[in-house]
């Protein structure tokens, strides 16, 4: 009877261990990646300036003057979007011991609902909105899960 107590412990401590690290990835490759969004959006005038007179710094500066923008200003936002979720989903599936592409597509879905959450508060151009939602998120967060198992496939 202790022998399969001792045996159903050590399983359930398998297992925990395991959740744990599924939701460490998810949870680190979310703020990693979140992190590298905003550095790409706070930076993203150092590369592609703002149209002149233009505020980028704010919201509500952001909906003043979003009909200066040009399609070139477009750009740093969806890398933003895009790589700030394929290394969060990246992260997530590396770092999880099972169920990676479940850890890979959670912080794709994640990014998704906020940017959803940026369509209703940015009134950007109908073509950006739909570009950014359709291929900034889920298909990266594919694309990172799938880079997660060939660099453990390489790994073993």
């Amino acid at each position: 009877m202790f022998q399969k107590l001792g045996l159903l412990a050590v399983r359930f401590k398998s297992w925990i261990s395991k959740i744990r690290r599924g939701v460490l990835g998810v949870v680190i490759g979310c703020l990693i990646g979140g992190q590298l969004n905003m550095w790409i959006i706070n930076h993203s005038t150092d590369f592609i300036p703002a149209p002149k007179g233009a505020d980028v710094k704010t919201v509500e500066g952001l909906n003043k003057s979003i009909h200066l923008f040009e399609p070139k200003h477009f750009l740093m936002p969806f890398l933003a979007h895009a790589l700030g979720t394929l290394v969060a989903a990246f992260l997530a599936g590396l770092i999880a011991n099972r169920a990676r592409k479940r850890a890979a597509l959670i912080p794709g879905f994640v990014f998704f609902a906020g940017g959803i959450a940026a369509v209703w508060m940015i009134p950007a151009p109908m073509w950006f909105n739909v570009t950014d939602l359709v291929c900034a998120y889920i298909p990266m967060a594919m694309l990172g899960y799938w880079l997660s198992t060939q660099v453990i496939a390489e790994a073993v």
